[in-house]
């Protein structure tokens, strides 16, 4: 008799009686068939010493000391002949109360050992007063609430693996009746009830605790569901999202109680059909992993992936690969690569089941054992039963995957910033909802109107001089170690030839002391590879002379075949800015965009420049107000003078120094922007617009009315306007960064020389204050504050 659970509350007060049982005894024992009647009159001959076993049992004490009789009294329902094959005991239904198990069923409570405690699968307290409320609904109030939910135990064996039992419950010798406490309820009462199945408390208020009366027994019948459960719970696992899946632990269990193996353990290679490789699973470390690829690389080439070995049946016949015995198998010279890879992982039978859906393989699910014979052609059968969920899954994270992948490549390769993208959606539904075979749907332009545009950089100083410089430092060293060599190849070669190549290597050397040319990299590149290095690879040298060669071919660019050093240091100078700029704006338009929603992009060239658009028709959902741009504009000036700041404390650590500047342009009246089907990105729209993109194009080059000085100086911000007002606005932003130290007191204005097509520019510009004292960013409204 197990009685260490049961339930503190619950709307029964209960009594084990037999009383219905012994009714009918007494029947048997009227009886005109003999063997039968005597039967009856002894059994009741024995109980009539126990009243208890009809009236009622309140102490259960009584049931562990007369277990025997009891047994006797209940053998119509619990047939000698099949103890050894039923699971059987007597229960209270919905409460952990339980005796007089047939042998099954003492067999497997053994086998789980004394610590196990037997509790239904997913049901606490709450649900069983529940379920015991509508056990009083269907027997007394005579309805019919169904309740479809399996219940289950899952009992471990000795040998560890969980087995599933689903539970049965008989009442038909259980009395229901109410107590005087019991309160009567209406048809509107058992309305809400049926309304309220989550409401704990309402069904208490109608079935108070101890208000009803049981009295008599219940049956409890178990059947093994392993099988059927496992499945139910791998579909319920591979059904969870990415983040809610199980380690491999959940997995391996439910397979386990499948093949009934313990030491079972599940692996996993995705098939990617692009690249004709296997690839470890995308999971989290700890969760399924492969023992085919095990410690190799993430991803491995098909022809190499089974060492070789001839596994005809997994990848031509599409039919899974059993090895019941790996010893005996990596004896065999063609199975000897993969028989000991899988021996170093202790592994001594597995499975290897491709995964396919419409014959196309999705990947390849690895079952493996550490012993002999557990994993055979014979229960690979039983794959059968688990492969559809696995196929789905696979093929359900192939689709995510694309999905994911389409939506990197939207955000990081396309124009299509948050901000827009309702219009896009809008009219990807449009299409969905209006397209047709016979009804070709003709997408409509993408255009926002009345939208201010803002636009700034912050731009490397003279990169293009700096890039010619570095490129014609490595020519000119890469020629004069060239020449080096010559010269002690003339010592030990009666080569006629070599003189003839140093005066050509002299002579672009000489031609690298002037202004770069468009061509002379590709010039000495081209003549280098094709009459310099074939004398070096070919000539017999001495072993000072082998070293310099070999010196030599070591500090080549494996791409270009010319030397790559002054250039790398000034490549990886311009990336590192490039980067720490694009991180510094990206970082901050998270705070811009709760200003207002605006469109906002960036590029990086040799710097990083960037547009912002903002206007009603970007956020109609909004009220927008030029307080929202001016806001917005002081952002910007904000931001560019963090990038200053930035790049001021990475020019200590650059490999190679670069000095920045940058520039605002501002533009107050209101444009149209147009989404370029045809380059997939956004452009202003219409003649008088296109200004705008005038002036952004030239105006970083442009100088100084009447002076070669251009309007851009380093660690200074200049900013581009056209009208009196535009200055007076930005005066106030300057006015109050400097009093928050972040400008420095000094403010340049000039005019700027007349570009093509554009005239009457002006300018401001301002210096950063190069310390680290101040990087809080202010609002709109701090600045209106401080000049009132």
């Amino acid at each position: 008799m197990t009685n260490t659970s049961i339930f503190k509350e619950s709307p029964f007060k209960t009594q084990i009686s037999f009383h219905k049982l012994i009714e009918s005894l007494e029947e048997i024992a009227l009886s005109d068939i003999d063997y039968r009647s005597q039967y009856a009159k002894s059994l009741l001959n024995e109980i009539e010493a126990f009243p208890e076993f009809k009236t009622g049992i309140d102490d259960l004490r009584v049931i562990e000391k007369n277990k025997t009789l009891i047994k006797y009294l209940l053998a119509d329902l619990f047939p000698t002949a099949l103890t050894k094959n039923e699971i059987k005991a007597v229960t209270i239904p919905f409460q952990n109360f339980t005796f007089n198990f047939s042998d099954r069923f003492t067999r497997i409570l053994d086998e789980a050992g004394i610590d196990f405690d037997m509790t239904i699968r997913d049901f606490d307290e709450d649900q069983m007063y529940i379920l015991s409320c509508i056990l009083i609904l269907n027997t007394y109030y005579k309805k019919n609430f169904e309740i479809s939910k399996p219940l289950f135990y899952d009992i471990p064996t000795n040998k560890g693996i969980i087995k599933h039992y689903r539970i049965l419950y008989n009442a038909d010798f259980i009395e229901i009746t109410p107590t005087p406490t019991a309160p009567n309820l209406t048809a509107a009462d058992i309305d809400l009830l049926m309304d309220n199945y989550d409401n704990i408390e309402l069904w208490k208020e109608k079935f108070p605790v101890e208000s009803w009366s049981l009295k008599g027994f219940g049956i409890l019948s178990l059947f093994d569901a392993t099988t059927e459960s496992a499945i139910s719970n791998l579909k319920s696992n591979l059904l969870k999202a990415d983040n809610e899946t199980n380690n491999s632990d959940s997995f391996e269990t439910i397979f386990r109680s499948i093949f009934k193996i313990p030491d079972l353990k599940v692996g996993l290679i995705m098939y990617n059909e692009e690249e004709n490789k296997f690839t470890k699973p995308p999971f989290n470390n700890n969760q399924i992993s492969s023992y085919i690829l095990h410690d190799q690389e993430e991803t491995v080439n098909c022809q190499q992936a089974f060492f070789g070995c001839s596994l005809t049946n997994l990848l031509e016949q599409q039919k899974p690969f059993t090895i019941s015995d790996v010893a005996k198998f990596s004896n065999q010279p063609e199975n000897e690569a993969l028989g000991t890879h899988l021996i170093k992982q202790n592994i001594k039978s597995c499975i290897f089941a491709p995964v396919l859906k419409n014959n196309k393989l999705l990947g390849i699910l690895e079952l493996v054992s550490e012993q002999t014979g557990q994993l055979n052609s014979i229960n690979a059968n039983n794959l059968d039963l688990l492969l559809p969920y696995v196929i789905d899954t696979l093929e359900r994270y192939n689709i995510d995957l694309k999905n994911q992948i389409e939506a990197v490549i939207q955000r990081e390769y396309t124009a299509i910033h948050a901000s827009v993208y309702w219009k896009f959606k809008n009219e990807a539904q449009k299409y969905f909802h209006t397209s047709s075979p016979t009804n070709q749907y003709i997408f409509k332009e993408i255009v926002f109107k009345e939208v201010y545009p803002l636009y700034g950089q912050i731009d490397i100083k003279g990169s293009s001089q700096h890039r010619n410089d570095t490129v014609k430092e490595d020519l000119k060293n890469q020629l004069q170690s060239v020449l080096t060599i010559f010269e002690h190849l003339k010592s030990s070669s009666p080569l006629s030839l070599l003189e003839q190549r140093k005066f050509e290597m002299q002579s672009y050397y000489n031609e690298l002391e002037a202004e770069l040319k468009a061509d002379t990299e590709q010039q000495i590149q081209n003549y280098v590879q094709k009459e310099i290095h074939p004398i070096l690879k070919n000539t017999r040298v001495d072993h000072d002379g082998q070293n310099l060669i070999d010196q030599y071919f070591t500090e080549l660019d494996s791409k270009t075949g010319l030397f790559y050093h002054a250039r790398k240091k000034f490549d990886d100078a311009m990336s590192i800015i490039n980067k720490k700029m694009a991180y510094v704006i990206d970082k901050e338009q998270i705070e811009a965009q709760k200003i207002f929603p605006h469109y906002f992009e960036r590029f990086k060239t040799d710097g990083v420049e960037h547009n912002l658009y903002i206007g009603a028709t970007i956020t109609p959902t909004q009220t927008f107000e030029m307080m929202y741009l001016n806001n917005l504009r002081l952002w910007q000036l904000q931001t560019l003078c963090k990038m200053e700041l930035e790049h001021h404390r990475l020019k200590s650590i650059l490999p190679y120094e670069l000095d920045v500047t940058s520039l605002i342009l501002v533009f107050s009246s209101p444009l149209s922007i147009r989404f370029r089907m045809d380059e997939k990105r956004f452009d202003v729209d219409g003649t008088y617009n296109a200004r705008y993109e005038v002036v952004k194009k030239r105006i970083d080059k442009a100088n100084i009315k009447g002076t070669q000085e251009r309007i851009t100086q380093k660690e200074k911000i200049t900013i581009v306007y056209s009208h009196q007002y535009e200055e007076a606005e930005y005066l106030k932003y300057i006015k109050f960064l400097q009093f928050k130290k972040i400008l420095e007191p000094t403010i340049e204005k000039f005019d700027i020389e007349e570009l093509q097509g554009v005239s009457g520019l002006k300018a401001l510009r301002i210096k950063v204050i190069n310390t680290d004292s101040n990087n809080d960013k202010y609002t709109y409204h701090e600045l209106l504050t401080e000049l009132n």
